[in-house]
């Protein structure tokens, strides 16, 4: 993997809807695939729609939501400087990388889903045959994303998300813009999904997409092995 390069991106919205609280990326759901990859020996850029300092969702550096990624990533200060000097989405290019990742969070549904340097940064790396990647909210990112005939991309195949039962249990159904569940399945995808909470991730072609937070090293692992081929 020492020639594979893989671009991250990540959200730069922070506040979550009207509540007054914050929200941001999941840490989990960066530090798992981000250490996957650099351990794999793939080189990692991550950028933000802003640039700059990603905005963390607080809820995710709770005690019940760390991992052996996360305790990595809070004593490593190389990985701290990549999160506070993100590069900006709009200076990204299709060329210079084998393939994309977006970690999830609540932030991607307000930024990410119709950012259009993001869905036409997308549509690129389609075009050029390279893996696109997500996970738990950020397949967002993925809803209006077209063929070359206009029609959805996801129309027609296999995709996981973020579910409304899981978005139900954090309470957060009213406050979220929308559904994930609901806007895949409107979109003509084949929406699957496991057990609540439990890793879960799927392939259809080239793009890979994971359920919750559990299912980040999961997408990982399926990206890695879809570089290795």
């Amino acid at each position: 993997m020492s020639s594979k390069k893989i671009l991250v991106v990540l959200t730069s919205h922070s506040d979550l809807g009207d509540t007054g609280h914050k929200t941001g990326f999941w840490v989990e759901e960066f530090a798992a695939p981000y250490y996957a990859f650099i351990d794999a020996g793939a080189e990692v850029t991550v950028a933000t729609p802003k640039g700059g300092q990603a905005p963390i969702d607080p809820n995710s550096t709770a005690p019940d939501a760390q991992t052996e990624a996360t305790e990595r990533f809070y004593k490593d200060q190389a990985a701290q400087d990549v999160i506070t000097n993100t590069l900006k989405l709009s200076d990204m290019k299709q060329d210079d990388f084998d393939a994309i990742f977006y970690p999830g969070g609540h932030g991607p549904l307000w930024d990410l889903t119709e950012n259009e340097e993001s869905i036409a940064l997308i549509e690129s790396f389609i075009k050029a045959d390279k893996p696109i990647s997500s996970v738990c909210h950020a397949p967002s990112a993925f809803l209006n994303i077209k063929d070359t005939d206009g029609e959805y991309f996801i129309k027609g195949k296999t995709v996981t998300g973020f579910t409304n039962s899981e978005e139900a249990a954090v309470q957060l159904t009213e406050v979220v813009p929308f559904l994930l569940e609901d806007e895949i399945k409107k979109r003509g995808a084949d929406y699957k999904n496991t057990a609540d909470w439990a890793p879960f991730a799927v392939q259809d072609g080239l793009m890979i997409t994971g359920q919750n937070p559990a299912s980040s090293e999961l997408v990982a692992e399926k990206l890695l092995a879809q570089l290795a081929k």
